[in-house]
């Protein structure tokens, strides 16, 4: 039912506004959910005619064993699958590496193949179920074999929708999972977004996160700068490349984290659209209206979970997940209450994603669009944070953009800063933290053992991939491979080359191997 055919009220009867005033009294006409700079919200009705999309991140061990899990969520209420992967698969390279050893199917599912990709999303509708899959350095290998599987399955994939997070600029400054030199990462990065534009159009190209330089200590006013100073070095090599603004800039997204400070993360969500709004229209004059409208994910943060009293994490995710909603969020994933000691049970992954269902379904919050806007702490907070966040972006301006800034270890030395300093805050007691340096217990860890992972997992993707390799067409793969190579030396556009390889049986590291071979790797300074 639209929000126009109901009426909403509170429990007691009261009537809620349909539409909130956008003059607080203050002077400032702050604009309307829905309106430019969208500093209260993306849609007019936000929540009340559809809520956000509980997209829960989950893969362990085997696509086998994470399909199973991706089901159960599905079938428990999620909306969407976000996938998680190995670090293998995340630097491209195969389970049998010598370099993947201890580590296939710890941190993520493995994936090698096509065929471990078939196994992911066995019994899903791909047509209808929303995918993202957070991969960078070979995240158009990951999305070729997304889209192989789908064209098999005669899925018209004019109409999949998802997102790869493909943002490779904050693997520089934070995470540390890139592989080839930035320009071309950028390379690859565009190539994917010419070939969506015609193949497409429905996903998302890339997720520009601050959640990862969060999760590395930035400040909320840091999280906001790089994340918005990488996305207009994204958006400019688009344009260079050849793209008109508004052929890609819709498709764009952006991933944040979700910390403590309530009022901080609500604000720096407010902040983050109009910010955006203001800077594509100043740098790039877009015609089209949705290439300056900020769409965001957001994760509770992961580093803010203890493992002593890990049950505390359930408290701090719910209230780290009201100030998401609060904030407008588009899609939100709650983080499990065990994750400090090990990968998420059954259990605990299906808590986190009942304090979304209780949040969108018992509180009557989706009811009411913006109800924090007018807040003199609000109004007052989101103004400093987007001064704030705009002076640091025209500071890496002054640089020569993201991307010289990376190279000169500028954003890596203010995260060391911020970490350091918010460690010493939590060891001199100035910050306190439940069950770590405050209101502590005599047993401090908890005896929870977290989800486990069969320790045969590496030997027995080794032996698929064995199989593999003897059973698929050798003079294929060589094909494949040296087309790869010669695309990425020719200036082509590699995304076709990959997925032609994919579809050849590739596996992702020598698919990857092809393309070092052209590019070569590079090695981020550390900022120290």
């Amino acid at each position: 039912m639209a929000d126009e055919d109901k009426h909403f009220k509170t429990r007691s009867g009261i009537p809620i506004p349909d539409v909130p005033d956008h003059n607080f009294g203050n002077g400032e006409d702050v604009g309307e959910p829905g309106s430019p700079p969208y500093l209260r919200g993306i849609h007019k009705s936000m929540y009340r005619e559809k809520t956000w999309t509980m997209r829960q991140y989950a893969g362990f061990s085997s696509a086998k064993e994470t399909n199973e899990r991706f089901l159960s969520l599905l079938e428990k209420g999620q909306s969407g699958l976000s996938v998680a992967f190995d670090l293998p698969t995340q630097l491209g390279l195969d389970s049998d590496d010598d370099l993947s050893l201890g580590e296939v199917g710890k941190v993520g599912v493995a994936i090698d193949s096509i065929h471990d990709m078939r196994l992911l999303f066995d019994k899903i509708d791909m047509a209808s179920v929303s995918t993202s899959m957070t991969i960078n350095a070979p995240a158009s290998i990951l999305f070729a074999m997304y889209v192989a599987v789908a064209q098999e399955r005669g899925t018209d994939i004019s109409s999949i929708r998802g997102t790869i997070q493909n943002d490779i600029l904050k693997e520089y400054i934070a995470r540390g999972t890139y592989v080839f030199p930035p320009n071309e990462s950028l390379r690859l990065i565009t190539d994917v977004m010419h070939w969506c534009k015609e193949n497409t159009p429905r996903w998302n190209t890339i997720s520009i996160s601050g959640y990862h330089i969060r999760e590395a200590g930035a400040t909320a006013v840091e999280e906001l700068a790089f994340t918005l100073s990488n996305a207009l070095a994204y958006v400019e090599a688009a344009v260079d490349s050849g793209l008109d603004v508004d052929e890609f800039a819709p498709r764009l997204s952006f991933f944040f984290g979700c910390h403590n400070d309530f009022f901080e993360e609500v604000a720096k969500f407010r902040a983050a659209r109009k910010l955006w709004y203001d800077l594509m229209n100043e740098r790039f004059s877009p015609k089209n209206p949705k290439s300056a409208i900020l769409r965001f994910h957001t994760q509770t943060a992961g580093v803010t979970l203890t493992a002593q009293q890990p049950l505390n994490n359930i408290v701090r995710v719910s209230y780290q997940a009201l100030s998401s909603v609060l904030g407008g969020t588009q899609s939100l994933h709650t983080n499990s209450f065990d994750e400090a000691i090990g990968l998420p049970t059954d259990e605990s992954s299906t808590i986190a994603l009942r304090t979304q269902q209780i949040l969108a379904n018992e509180t009557g919050i989706p009811d009411v669009v913006d109800p924090l806007g007018g807040s003199w702490y609000v109004e007052g907070l989101t103004t400093k944070l987007y001064n704030e966040s705009k002076k640091l972006i025209e500071e890496i301006d002054s640089c020569g953009g993201a991307l010289t800034a990376i190279e000169n270890g500028f954003q890596q030395r203010h995260l060391h800063e911020s970490a350091w300093a918010e460690q010493v805050a939590q060891d001199k007691g100035d910050l306190l933290v439940i069950g770590v340096n405050h209101a502590l217990e005599s047993d401090a860890i908890s005896e929870l053992k977290g989800q486990s992972v069969d320790s045969s997992l590496g030997e027995a993707q080794c032996k698929l991939l064995a199989n593999i390799r003897t059973s698929r067409n050798a003079d294929n793969v060589s094909a494949a491979l040296a087309n790869v190579n010669n695309i990425a030396q020719s200036g082509g556009n590699t995304m076709q080359a990959i997925l032609d390889a994919v579809k050849a049986e590739c596996t992702i590291g020598e698919i990857m191997n092809a393309l070092k071979k052209s590019f070569g790797t590079w090695m981020a300074p550390s900022g120290v």
